[in-house]
């Protein structure tokens, strides 16, 4: 099936039609990070990494307030394990403490190809590539891997079928030509196509799928204040 393309002039009638709204609406919370001016970081355990798991929001304010510095903004960050740890590439402050999985041949929604790894480069910029582009972890400061792509140089996932029925609740993460980065998450059940769609509409390039049920954020611009939940890696604005 051909995909839908979208422009800058068709995006308002495209998201009506898809039955979304822009980023004010209340379809879809965002928030745009220009990283040249705020912090992304990543969190798994308190400690950076040597501790215990922290597992939501609510724990991670905390942890932050621990180091000194205030939450302003944090979402969930990639798939996880019974045991909450990345399955996937995780970079934190230089240290590659989960390594990139490979695997195309898995179950799920992170084995949907392309997958890919969201992070900071080194030198503070932020990407977004398929696994098999995935930048050498040696020059990452920070990486989460998760799947599948929604957006793969401005082309939507070809495995998402527009009308599908299989809604979720979902976050995700683009990023736009400019280098600013777009997280999002849906306050209402939306199937990859159109959370695909969204992110396009929005001008991104490439964007991830982090997750979906339990899919949490704090967004309090938006009024979105999600601290509870078991989740695994975490993102965050902090200053």
């Amino acid at each position: 099936m051909k995909l839908l393309s979208l422009t800058s002039t068709a995006s308002f009638a495209v998201l009506l039609f898809l039955g979304l709204k822009p980023a004010t609406g209340p379809s879809i919370a965002s928030r745009i990070v220009d990283p040249a001016k705020e912090q992304i970081t990543l969190f798994w355990k308190d400690e950076h990494g040597q501790g215990e798991v922290l597992g939501n929001i609510g724990a991670l304010e905390q942890e932050v307030k621990r180091l000194g510095r205030k939450l302003v903004f944090a979402m969930n960050g990639g798939m996880y394990d019974p045991q909450q740890a990345p399955v996937g590439l995780y970079v934190e402050e230089g240290q590659v403490l989960h390594k990139l999985n490979t695997t195309k041949g898995g179950g799920g929604n992170f084995h949907m190809q392309p997958n890919g790894v969201f992070g900071i480069t080194k030198e503070g910029k932020a990407f977004i590539h398929t696994t098999a582009e995935c930048p050498s972890p040696a020059t990452l400061r920070y990486a989460t891997q998760s799947g599948p792509m929604l957006l793969v140089k401005g082309a939507i996932n070809a495995q998402f079928k527009l009308g599908s029925t299989n809604l979720n609740i979902r976050n995700g993460v683009g990023i736009m030509s400019d280098g600013r980065v777009v997280f999002a998450i849906s306050r209402e059940p939306v199937n990859f196509f159109d959370f695909a769609s969204w992110f396009k509409a929005q001008g991104c390039t490439d964007a991830l799928y982090l997750d979906g049920a339990i899919s949490r954020a704090y967004i309090p611009e938006a009024g979105v204040d999600q601290r509870d939940g078991q989740l695994g890696v975490l993102i965050a604005v902090i200053q």
